[in-house]
């Protein structure tokens, strides 16, 4: 009875909106992330002349280019170049002026202006003759452009000619081209007040590079002059090139002889090469060379140069004298233990360069090394520095310095006088596999009441009297926090503290590069602990099984991982075997924590036969085959399905491991009812043909690998993607394709709802009407009972990359289809009632349909506002969405990942099981507390005038 009544008051609430105002951020969280940020390409920049504010710019190895807000972290703008690069065969290029409103960024082909503020596109370029091998800003200004605009030079390389143009600042046009076919590569350009240098490598006739630059007028962009540098004996590689400087008085080219003795400098435009000795008194190879210079025209020519070895680092400071081209050594930074990184800045003329190690950051003037600023970092960590940029303010005799320090594991962060500020991990835009993990203190209470449960009356009794007389040692913390908790439960406008419903669960994310985060849901997703699980760069997750108070994880490899879920520490390993897997199934319950892992092949066979009682397994091949297997047995499968010569199967789709349903049939308008077709056994298949551009959808039963219903799309573009979900009675897809049935129909973006159901027939139950039981590998009926197959099709505005479905404890709540939207970058949850196939086309409902919440079809589907899950949020790069059910019947968890990290709850049906905020506790208490005062106040009067008229009435 309660159950029917549940279902009645969520079936006649209306879909909420997907998120109010007041709840962004605060049931919801999203890590806007860029990726590892290029070590060439990221500096502070100053984007209006009129404020001394700095920003942060970057572009990442993901060639996203994004601003950051140096003072709390935020992304407030980013955009995609790999979107419209043409396979950029590098990374990316980004460069800006202080106090010019735009950045300049490129990436194989494609180059692009934006506004340094607000991201806007100001221009747009793509060159058919090769890719951007280099660009650089002017600092000078053009006298008949725009004030404050900066043109570009850039360099575009061929496998046969380097073509350097200058670009207008305003329109990306071209100004003048500058193009050389001597088979050089093209490396780099460099600028100085009066004369633009192009630098290519020349190949010298017996092995190396020898280093050539050309003189252009900036004006006409014309040669003046040219000369080659006799670097071949030391540069084998465009490597072996350590630093070009670019747009500074005395711009240089440094490198270093094959035995790493000496320091090659060569101011550009010069004949000469200095030779200066590197005076290494640490005893270690050098692993590592860095050169850091200004990018100021206005900046003194010193440069700093960072030497690395595997236990430590020094560096040494250098000038070069602008009359003479002679470079001199200033000074040496001494050699400490550990990992440094160095930053350099520059106010008015005078150049800073910073140094963060493992313990300390230190300022020192390029004139001098007399340290101008010291302070102690936190507790150092084993993830170790790769490069940093800063930002500097000098006072009267002191200094103030904020450095952007990026760590080998993806950790960026911004340290202010010694201070972290914040933290943005970078390393989970790589996010491979993720799930929720299961908490350690919830799995001892189960346990406790599990034992209760098996014991016997007393011994039960017994049992839990012990379990409270131990609970007593947290009465004393819990008293000392019931004022608290009543006050803010008083004054509060919703429920204090929702995490026992399951609202602030944690998940576990693996990385593309090993490394593996926990994530607090409940506290706006920040990284409660992380970890470097394994060494690599391509760590292929195929699973990840938690358990209460352990996380396993499971590559492609057949090793694993198992990690503690509180602390991140490592618990166990095993090895790798001699097969990769193609993925890794998991028998069992999630509720029960009896979970298995079997390891499949590439040819679908799975590694070990599973032990699971009645158990099945659906596989899939590399060859596009679909295997079913039994339990104890992984020689040969008992059925197989091939789809028709040509198409290859690219996935299948099972309904969730928890898909509760609550009733076994749709009620009607007239009280009949139509049985669903409930079966857990089943598996949507996809299969493609490129040749003739369709898609078939095969729906087959698990146990007998039969197929239950096939439908076929034609016209489909099979490299867009096409996503699936399976739920209850009903599956979902979506594809690009023909409209119609002939050829010469419209295309677009269709999403395509089919239920199943057991008869088309109320009240029918079909062939199995009368079957006490039912299989379907032996079977009593003639031939197999297939499903009452109802279909609609839907056109939608963009395309849908992944699919899933909301899940709630009981099943109770009305469902949301959960689809990703890469084109707007959204997440967007579609009420089930909008998709149902039975809506009526050409008429409008009749009554009976009205009251069952069915309205008139419309082919063309917009989605609503109200069902964006991430509002107005750019959640980029998605590629899988998890639904997690809650204690409260009314939400559902939601986990984003792939590229960005988004989290949220959903409440497809409303939150009708939790107080809204609308509800006044501080109200009602006040009522009750009224009603009180005023029984006390009105009782003793009442009582008087009930004597005084027993008094008068004698």
């Amino acid at each position: 009875m309660r159950l029917q009544a549940a279902l009645f008051f969520a079936a006649c609430l209306s879909p909420a909106a997907a998120i109010y105002n007041d709840e962004v951020n605060h049931i919801d969280f999203h890590h806007a992330l860029l990726g590892s940020p290029s070590p060439d390409s990221t500096f502070f920049l100053k984007p209006s002349s009129t404020s001394n504010a700095s920003l942060l710019y970057t572009i990442s190895d993901k060639l996203l280019v994004g601003a950051i807000n140096p003072r709390d972290g935020a992304l407030l703008w980013r955009q995609n170049l790999s979107r419209s690069a043409d396979s950029p065969p590098r990374g990316g290029l980004l460069r800006g002026v202080d106090g010019n409103d735009a950045v300049v960024g490129a990436a194989g082909n494609y180059i692009s202006s934006w506004s340094a503020q607000d991201g806007k596109l100001a221009w747009e370029n793509r060159f058919s003759e090769g890719v951007v091998a280099d660009l650089e800003l002017l600092e000078l200004e053009d006298a008949t452009a725009t004030p404050g605009v900066r043109d570009t030079i850039v360099v575009v390389g061929s496998e046969v000619s380097g073509i350097v143009r200058r670009l207008d600042g305003d329109s990306g046009s071209t100004k003048w081209e500058y193009k050389e076919d001597s088979g050089d590569i093209p490396f780099q350009v460099s600028s100085s007040p009066t004369e633009i240098f192009y630098i290519s490598l020349q190949s010298a006739l017996l092995k190396g590079y020898k280093i050539k630059v050309t003189v252009l007028d900036p004006v006409t962009g014309k040669q003046v002059r040219q000369q080659v540098l006799s670097s071949e004996s030391d540069v084998a590689t465009p490597e072996s090139v350590l630093f070009v400087g670019a747009n500074i008085a005395s711009p240089i080219i440094v490198w270093t002889d094959k035995s790493q003795k000496s320091l090659k400098v060569n101011v550009i435009g010069t004949k000469e090469i200095n030779s200066v000795a590197i005076d290494n008194t640490s005893g270690s190879e050098i692993r590592k060379i860095t050169v850091h210079a200004a990018h100021k025209l206005n900046a003194l020519p010193h440069f700093l140069v960072h030497y690395a070895t595997e236990a430590g680092a020094w560096a040494e400071v250098y000038h070069v004298d602008m009359k003479s081209s002679k470079v001199t050594k200033a000074y040496q930074l001494p050699y400490l233990p550990g990992q440094s990184v160095f930053a350099t800045s520059v106010i008015d003329a005078n150049v800073y360069f910073t140094r963060v190690t493992d313990s300390e950051a230190i300022v020192v003037s390029s004139a001098s090394h007399g340290i101008l600023g010291r302070w102690n970092l936190p507790k150092s960590s084993s993830d170790a520095a790769l490069h940093a940029v800063s930002d500097l303010v000098t006072r009267e005799k002191s200094v103030a310095v904020r450095s952007a320090v990026f760590s080998e594991h993806g950790d960026w962060q911004l340290i202010r006088n010694g201070q972290i500020e914040w933290t943005r991990n970078e390393g989970l835009i790589d996010a491979v596999a993720a799930t929720w993990a299961e908490i350690d203190a919830q799995e001892g209470l189960a346990h406790e009441l599990e034992v209760e449960g098996h014991d016997t009356i007393y011994g039960a009794y017994v049992h839990r009297v012990k379990r409270h007389v131990r609970d007593l040692q947290y009465l004393p913390d819990w008293l000392k926090h019931i004022p608290g908790r009543i006050l803010s439960s008083i004054l509060s406008d919703e429920v204090t503290n929702l995490d026992s419903f399951g609202l602030a669960t944690p998940v576990i994310v693996a990385t593309k590069n090993g490394r593996v985060y926990a994530l607090d849901t409940g506290n706006h997703g920040a990284v409660l602990w992380s970890v470097q699980a394994v060494e690599t760069s391509q760590w292929d997750v195929k699973a990840i099984l938690t358990s209460p108070g352990t996380a396993t994880i499971y590559p492609n490899d057949g090793s694993s991982v198992t990690l503690n879920v509180s602390t991140g520490d490592i618990i166990s390993r095993t090895a790798s075997s001699d097969s990769k897997l193609r993925s890794i199934a998991v028998f069992g319950s999630q509720e029960t924590s009896s979970l298995n892992t079997v390891g499949v092949r590439e040819d679908g066979s799975p590694v070990t036969a599973f032990d699971e009682v009645n158990g099945f397994l659906v596989t899939t091949s590399a060859d596009s085959r679909v295997l079913g297997w039994i339990a104890k047995d992984n020689k040969s499968p008992v059925w197989e399905f091939v789809p028709p010569s040509g198409q290859k199967v690219i996935h299948a789709t099972a309904r969730p491991a928890h898909d509760p349903v609550a009733s076994i049939g749709k009620v009607l308008g007239d009280r009949s009812v139509l049985y669903k077709y409930l079966n857990t056994n089943l598996a949507l298949v996809t299969a493609v043909n490129e040749k003739t551009n369709t898609a078939s959808f095969y729906l087959l039963d698990g146990v007998s690998g039969k197929v239950l219903h096939a439908t076929t799309q034609s016209g489909v573009d099979t490299t867009q993607p096409i996503a699936s979900a399976m739920s209850e009675n009903w599956f979902a897809y979506s594809f690009w394709g023909d409209v119609g049935s002939n050829e010469s129909s419209a295309k677009g973006y269709q999403l395509v709802i089919s239920e199943l159901y057991e008869s088309p027939f109320p009240n029918d139950r079909g062939p199995l009407d009368s079957a006490s039981n039912y299989s379907s590998l032996h079977s009593s009926i003639e031939s197999p009972p297939l499903p009452h197959v109802i279909s609609q099709a839907f056109m939608i505005p963009e395309p849908i990359s992944h699919m899933t479905v909301t899940q709630t404890r009981q099943g109770i709540t009305t469902r949301q289809l959960l689809c990703t939207l890469p084109s707007s970058n959204s997440i967007i949850g579609i009420p089930r009632p909008v998709l149902d196939p039975r809506r009526p086309v050409d008429r409008d409902a009749t009554a009976a349909e009205a009251e069952e919440g069915l309205f008139r079809y419309a082919p063309y589907l917009d989605f609503d506002g109200k069902w964006y899950l991430s509002h107005a949020r750019d959640v980029a790069g998605i590629k899988e969405v998890l639904s997690r059910p809650t204690l409260l019947e009314s939400t559902s968890l939601i986990f984003a990942f792939g590229g960005d990290i988004y989290g949220t709850r959903a409440t497809p049906s409303q939150a009708f099981d939790v107080l809204g905020k609308s509800f006044s506790k501080l109200q009602l208490v006040l009522t009750v507390v009224a009603l009180g005062v005023g029984v006390a106040v009105l009782a003793p009067m009442t009582r008087r005038k009930q004597v005084n008229a027993l008094w008068k009435a004698t």
